[in-house]
This record gives C-alpha cells, structure tokens and sequence, in this order.
C-alpha cells in the first residue's frame, strides 16, 4: 500500500502539538480563545436537546417493546437492513389460547362459549396494539433515531473540527508570542567592543532570522484565524437548525398522542362490546351455583362492577310458593362449609323484612340454601341476616 510519509509526518506534527497545547491549557499554563456567548449558548441548547431526546427514545422504545431481547433482535435486524419479522402480541397469544382451551372443554358449554367470545377481543385488542406500535414506530420512534444516529452525528463531527481549529489558532497565537520575545531579544542593543567584532555580527543575523519567523508565525495566524472563524459560522448555522428539529419533534410528538389516543378508544369500544356479549354472565353463573351448593359473585367484566357503571336493576323478589311457605329467614342456619365473604358494591334498600338492607363498600358473610331463587343469597353482618342480591355483590373467597 502507497503511504504518504509526508503527509503522515505532517498530521503527526499537527496532532502533536494539538495535544501539547490541550495540555498546557488544562494546566492553566497557555491561554485558550473563549468561543462568542452565542455560540456557547447554542451548544448547550444542542447538548440538552440530545440528552433528554435520547432518554425519550429509550423510554419509548421500553414503552412500546418492554422485553429486552425483542429490541436487541429489532436493533439487529435495523442495522442489517433487514425487515422486522411480525411479532404476535401477548393479546393475540391469550386469545389464541382461550379459544384452544374451549375447544377442548366443549365450545358448547357455557365456560367453552365465553372462553370463545373472550379470546376473540383479545385477539381485537391484539391487532390494535399491534396497529399503534406500527404506527408510533414511524411517526415517532423514527425521526427521534434519525436526529441522533444522523444530524447529530454531524452536529458532533462539526463541533470536533471547530476544536481542532481553536487549538490550532491558539498554537498559532502562542507560536507568535514566543516569536515576538525572541525576536525582541535579539534586536536589544548589541556588543559594539572591538575586541568582540564577530557577536554584533551574530546579533545582527539573529535578529533577521527572528524577524522572519515572526513574519511566518503571523501569517499562519491569520490563516487559522480565518478557518476557525469559517468553522465556527458553519457550526453555528447547524445548531441553530435545532429550533427545526424542535419543530419536527413538536409535530410528530403530536402524532404519536393522536396515535395513542386511537388506540385506547379503540380498545375501550371493543371492551364495551365484550361487556354486552357477556351481558347474561352473572345470571347464568348464579344458575350453576345453585346447582354445585357454592355461592359466587358476578364477573370482574359484568357491568356491576366496572366504574362509571350504574347499579343494576332490583331483582324480582321471590313469589316461589315452595319457597314462601319454606324459607324463614330467622330460621335459617349457615352451612357447615360453603359460606363466602362479599364485598357491597352497591347501596341496597331491604323491600322487607325478609331482605337485609346493604352499604357500598361493607364486607358480609353470605351463603345460600336449597330452594333458594338463584339470583338471591343469605347474607349475615353481625345479628342481621336477610336475603341480598347476587347482582350487588363481588365474591371475594
């Protein structure tokens, strides 16, 4: 290979006597050209610009992707200029799962048809997720990783040659200085002794020699003045273009909440759809607790227990002649096992004596006994006992 030895000793030259004067100014033993206030206040407005947007990145891409391996496997397969293979979201995963438990437990039965209706929002929910990750990596992730891996490395690249031109304009400025002593030194009044002829004769020589270094010292000055000053006006016009890239940011910041937002309302509709697919929940899940002797409350997705949701209806409250003429609540003793603690979620008024009035939020013991309506239980606080709804209750063992 053809190497430059010129070149290369020269760069070396140059490299060298950058580091010297780096040196000299961190020990305070040379003077450093101070940068104009504006541009000081540039650079740190750059310097705070990349910071927070390189922790904004990070933190969206946890956002969006919070397993690790998985934004290590994308960063690959960005670098190797590949496509990103789809990635099941853990939504559609559960959905998947829910609707091949059901087939194995009957698609027929009540359990096996809501496992069915379930996994299918999820699924849904799902594809949204799916939809807003896709959508905020191009409007939002994007252009932030083009801003660091892309004009701030040209920001940086810039500022690094500006360094070197300051260092070079000060070597220049201290290469002058010693000149100037020098050259001042040997113009002093000369031995004019004519038994020392020959030093004024040196003196004389010296002086020209010096002279014409301080005349090469200060043409290099103006020559690394006038590349640090061009250097320096191109840097500036690159940080100043941050008030851009703001403005960029600002717009696609804006995109990414509309994205956001889409995706929570779309999410929101398909959960008040499920509610109303699983409307009949609670009361075919009262009708099987009658049969298996257990008591339970409705489901978490009934709308009895959702905030923001009205209290439900009275239920009807039993005309069974059997059970009229059986049931006596002062009568009745709770099981040996099969009794349940409750939580109130509604305020219930007792229609008789029969029935125990209810606060929200209060803890009951409840239980139900043979030839009950499935949609009632007993419930006991303290002495008080009386029939309580199964619609204003959340089992919680």
């Amino acid at each position: 290979m053809d190497f430059n030895v010129k070149k290369l000793a020269s760069d070396a030259g140059v490299f060298f006597t950058r580091a010297v004067q780096y040196t000299e100014e961190k020990l305070g033993q040379a003077e450093k050209t101070e940068l104009d206030a504006h541009l000081e206040n540039l650079i740190a407005r750059a310097d705070c610009t990349k910071n927070w947007t390189e922790k904004i990145f990070r933190q969206t891409e946890v956002l969006l992707q919070p397993n690790p391996s998985a934004r290590i496997e994308e960063f690959f397969y960005e670098k190797l200029d590949r496509k990103i293979p789809s990635r099941t979201t853990n939504a559609e995963l559960l959905g998947q799962y829910m609707q091949d438990a059901a087939k194995e437990f009957g698609p027929g039965t009540p359990y096996g048809s809501t496992l069915i209706t379930v996994g299918e929002f999820q699924k849904r929910l799902g594809g949204a997720e799916r939809e807003f990750l896709h959508t905020s990596a191009i409007n939002f992730l994007t252009p932030l990783r083009n801003f660091l891996e892309g004009d701030w490395k040209t920001i940086s690249k810039e500022r690094r040659l500006l360094e070197n031109r300051r260092l070079d304009l000060d070597v220049c400025k201290a290469r002058l200085k010693k000149a100037k002593s020098a050259e001042a030194k040997a113009a002093a009044a000369p031995d004019f002794q004519e038994t020392r002829p020959r030093n004024y004769v040196l003196s004389a020589s010296a002086s020209a020699l010096w002279s014409e270094e301080v005349d090469k010292a200060e043409h290099e000055l103006r020559v690394a003045q006038t590349e640090f000053d061009r250097q320096a006006e191109v840097t500036r016009l690159l940080l100043e273009g941050i008030s851009s890239t703001h403005v960029n940011h600002l717009r696609c910041l804006h995109e990414f909440v509309e994205a956001q937002a889409a995706y929570y309302i779309q999410c929101h509709k398909h959960m008040q759809d499920l509610q109303k697919e699983l409307s009949w929940f609670p009361n075919a899940f009262a009708v099987n607790a009658s049969t298996s002797g257990v008591s339970t409350g409705p489901s978490p997705l009934s709308t009895a227990t959702l905030p923001g949701a009205s209290s439900p209806s009275r239920p009807t409250n039993p005309s069974n002649a059997l059970e009229s003429s059986t049931l006596k609540i002062e009568e009745v003793k709770p099981p040996a096992t099969g009794t349940r603690k409750a939580k109130v979620l509604y305020d219930y008024d007792a229609a008789d004596t029969s029935e125990l009035s209810l606060l929200s939020d209060e803890l009951i013991t409840v239980y139900t006994v043979p030839g009950m309506d499935p949609d009632w239980l007993i419930g006991e606080r303290g002495n008080q006992k009386g029939k309580v709804p199964v619609t204003y209750l959340e089992l919680l063992s």
